[in-house]
C-alpha cells in the first residue's frame, strides 16, 4: 500500500523538489518526464495502464507543453483542476449512462454494500473531485506561486487522504471478512490520490 502511494505521488514530489530548486518551468519539464516514466513502468510491469494514469499523462502533456510553449504557468496550474473534473465526469457518467457506479466496479471485491450505498458513495466521489478541482483554482489564484506548489503536494494530497480515511471509517462494517483481517485497508487501495 505504501509503495503504491509513493508510486502515485512521485511525479508531484519531483515537481515540488524541482520547483524549490529551480522554477516552475523546470518543474513542469520534470513533471512531464516523471509522468511518462510512471506510465512506462506501469506498462512494463503490468502490461496495462489504468485509466487514471492515462488521463493524468494526457493532461500533463497538454498543459505542460502549453506552459513551456507560452511560458505561462497558468496552464500547469489548471492541470489538477481539469484532471479532477474529468474524473468527476467519468464517475458521473458511470451512474447516468452505464447505470453501474464506477466506485462499485473498483471496490466490490473488498466491500459488500447495498446498491443504494454504492450510488451514494459514487456521488460522494463526484463531489470530492469537483470540490478538489475548485479548491485548486481558488488557491492558485489567491496565493503566491510558491504557496500553490505547496498546496499541490500537501493540500491536495491531504484532502485525498482525509477523504479515504472518512470512507474507511464510515464503511468499515461493509468490508468483506477476509479484508477485515488484513493489515491493508481495502477501499483505500483504489481510492483517489493527489494527481500529479
Amino acid at each position: 500500500f505504501s509503495v503504491k502511494i509513493f508510486f502515485d505521488l512521485f511525479p508531484v514530489i519531483l515537481f515540488f523538489i524541482a520547483y524549490k530548486q529551480f522554477d516552475i518551468y523546470v518543474a513542469t519539464s520534470v513533471l512531464i518526464a516523471a509522468c511518462v516514466v510512471q506510465t512506462g513502468l506501469l506498462w512494463v510491469v503490468k502490461r496495462k495502464v489504468e485509466r487514471i494514469y492515462l488521463i493524468t499523462l494526457g493532461a500533463v502533456l497538454v498543459f505542460g507543453a502549453l506552459t513551456l510553449l507560452f511560458h505561462n504557468p497558468d496552464f500547469i496550474k489548471w492541470k489538477p483542476t481539469i484532471v479532477n473534473w474529468i474524473i468527476a465526469g467519468v464517475f458521473q457518467f458511470s451512474m447516468t449512462v452505464n447505470r453501474k457506479p464506477l466506485v462499485k466496479t473498483m471496490m466490490q471485491k473488498a466491500m459488500d454494500m447495498p446498491d443504494v450505498l454504492w450510488g451514494k458513495l459514487n456521488r460522494a466521489w463526484v463531489w470530492f473531485f469537483i470540490l478538489s478541482g475548485a479548491a485548486n483554482l481558488a488557491v492558485a489564484y489567491s496565493v503566491s506561486e510558491s504557496a500553490w506548489v505547496n498546496f499541490k503536494l500537501f493540500g491536495l494530497t491531504g484532502l485525498s487522504f482525509a477523504f479515504i480515511i472518512a470512507q474507511i471509517l464510515l464503511l468499515r462494517k461493509y468490508l468483506r471478512e477476509e479484508d477485515k483481517d488484513e493489515d491493508e485497508p481495502g477501499p483505500a487501495e483504489n481510492g483517489p490520490t493527489a494527481t500529479p
